[in-house]
C-alpha cells in the first residue's frame, strides 16, 4: 500500500487505540488462568489477533464478539496423553508473541513449533536454546533463529538470566514460572532492559491472580499459583501509550490534536513522551476531554529513551521540528527491530532533508523548519510508516510512502484517524 500526505493542518479528537502489549499479555494470562476470562476493548491489529490464535491453538476455547474476547482455559490443557502429539502457531511478525509464547509453550509435555513471517525470521531467539534446556526443555531452532521447536515440561527452580538480551523473553518466563511454581522460587535478572515493559507484565499477571514481585529488577519471587473457582476474571484493555505518542507529536507538529482514553497512571513506559513533549515546549493540557496538544516554538530536547526504545520514531519527528539539536540515547535499543530502526530513521528522514547523527549509543536530531515532502519506504516497520507521516503533516511539499500497510502490524486504522483529524491523505492500495 503506498500513501500521499500532503501538508495538513490538524484539528480534532481521537479515541487512543487499546494497547497491543496489554492485549497480548492478558491473552497469555486467560490461558494460564483456570476458568473463564473476558478481555474487553481489544484492538484489531495483526499483533493481538496473533496472540488470540496461540492461546485458541494452544488449548484454550476462545471467542471474539466486536471488540471483546472471552477465554475458558484450564491446567488439563498442558498435558497430553499422546506422547506424539504437536502443534505449530504463528506469531506473524510479532516479537512479544513470539517471545512471550515461547517459554509459556515449554509449560507443554508434547511438541509446539514457531513458525513466523517477515522480519521476525531474521530477529535473534537464541536466548531459547541458552536458557530452556536448564529447565529440562528440549529446543531446536534455526541456528537461533525461527522455525524453533519446543518440548516440555519446564522445570522451574532458580536460575540467573540475561536481562539486556530481550524484555519480552523475560516476560514470557514471568509468566511460565507463575504458572510452573509448586514453591517459593526465585527469578534472578542481570542488567535488565525495558523495565516500564515488565512493570506492565507485572501489573498483567497480578490482575490475573499470579503473585509475583521483584527488589531492584534483579531478584524477582514468584509464589505458586492459587486457582480461584468460580470465577469470572474481567479485564479491561487500556489505550495505548505507544501509538497515542504519535497522535499527540502530530498535535505538537500541526494540531491541535485531543487525544482521548489514555491513563495518566498508566505503568506503560511509552507514557514517557509526555517529557519530551513538556521538554520541547509543546502546549499540552490534560483535561476531562483527554490530552489536548497545540503546536507552540519547539525546541531541542533531551531524552534517554534505552528503557522505551519504541518512541524513537515519534521522537524524531517531534525533533524534526524543534530548533537546535536534540540527543536521545539507547541506539542500541534499536538494532533488532521490525527494522534497523536507527537506519531506517536516518535514511528515510534525510530524504526529507533532516539531518541525522548517529554516535554509538547516541542519536542527534539537527531540527529546523526545513522539512521537505519525499518518497519514502516504511521498511515494512510499523512506527517508521506511521513516524513518516506525522512529520509529513507539515512538510514543504508532498509526501509519499511505501508499504504503508506496515501499520496493519500494530494500528490498522492510524490513517483512518489521521483523515478524522484532517490530515489530506490519499490511500493507493497495490
Amino acid at each position: 500500500m503506498r500513501v500521499k500526505i500532503h501538508p495538513s493542518g490538524l484539528m480534532g479528537s481521537i479515541q487512543a487505540p487499546p494497547s497491543k502489549s496489554c492485549t497480548q499479555r492478558a491473552c497469555a494470562a486467560a490461558l494460564l488462568t483456570d476458568g473463564k476470562t473476558v478481555i474487553d476493548n481489544i484492538g484489531k491489529s495483526n499483533d493481538e489477533m496473533a496472540a488470540v490464535d496461540i492461546i485458541r491453538r494452544l488449548g484454550a476455547e476462545v471467542s471474539v464478539k466486536g471488540n471483546k474476547v472471552a477465554v475458558v482455559s484450564g491446567s488439563n490443557i498442558f498435558r497430553s496423553p499422546d506422547p506424539n502429539k504437536s502443534l505449530v502457531v504463528d506469531p506473524g511478525e510479532s516479537g512479544l508473541s513470539m517471545r512471550m509464547f515461547a517459554p509459556i509453550a515449554a509449560l507443554f509435555n508434547f511438541d509446539i513449533t514457531f513458525n513466523g513471517k517477515g522480519s521476525l525470521v531474521k530477529r535473534p531467539m537464541d536466548f531459547l536454546d541458552t536458557y530452556l534446556p536448564k529447565l529440562g526443555v528440549t529446543v531446536f531452532s534455526n541456528n537461533g533463529k525461527l522455525p524453533v521447536t519446543i518440548h516440555g515440561p519446564m522445570k522451574a527452580k532458580e536460575i540467573t538470566v540475561a536481562g539486556g538480551l530481550s524484555s519480552q523473553f523475560l516476560t514470557g518466563m514471568l509468566f511460565a514460572y507463575a504458572k510452573a511454581v509448586t514453591k517459593p522460587t526465585i527469578l534472578r535478572v542481570d542488567n535488565l532492559m525495558s523495565r516500564p515493559y515488565i512493570d506492565l507484565t507485572l501489573d498483567v499477571l497480578n490482575k490475573f491472580g499470579f503473585r509475583v514481585s521483584h527488589k531492584d529488577y534483579k531478584r524477582f519471587e514468584i509464589l505458586p499459583y492459587q486457582p480461584e473457582h468460580g470465577l469470572v476474571r474481567k479485564y479491561n484493555v487500556e489505550g495505548d501509550w505507544s501509538n497515542a505518542a504519535f497522535l499527540l507529536v502530530a498535535g505538537a507538529i500541526a494540531g491541535p490534536v485531543a487525544v482521548r482514553g489514555m491513563d495518566m497512571d498508566s505503568v506503560q513506559g511509552d507514557k514517557a513522551v509526555m517529557d519530551a513533549l513538556y521538554q520541547c515546549g509543546a502546549d499540552v493540557k490534560i483535561g476531562r476531554g483527554g490530552i489536548r496538544v497545540t503546536p507552540a516554538p519547539l525546541k531541542s530536547f533531551d531524552f534517554d529513551a534505552t528503557h522505551c526504545p519504541d518512541l524513537f520514531p515519534p521522537l524524531v519527528a517531534l525533533a524534526s521540528y524543534c530548533s537546535g539539536v536534540t540527543t536521545i540515547r539507547g541506539v542500541t535499543r534499536l538494532l533488532h527491530k521490525e527494522s534497523n530502526r536507527a537506519l531506517a530513521l536516518r535514511e528515510e528522514f534525510g530524504r526529507m532533508n533532516v539531518k541525522i547523527d548517529l554516535d554509538g549509543d547516541v542519536m542527534k536530531i539537527h531540527g529546523s523548519d526545513q522539512v521537505k515532502g519525499a518518497k519514502v519506504d516504511s521498511h515494512n516497520d510499523h512506527r517508521m510508516a506511521m513516524a513518516c507521516a506525522v512529520a509529513a503533516t507539515k512538510a514543504k511539499g508532498v509526501t509519499t510512502i511505501s508499504g504503508a500497510e506496515a501499520v496493519n502490524k500494530s494500528y490498522p486504522s492510524f490513517f483512518d484517524d489521521m483523515k478524522k483529524l484532517k490530515m489530506q491523505v490519499t490511500v493507493y492500495p497495490r
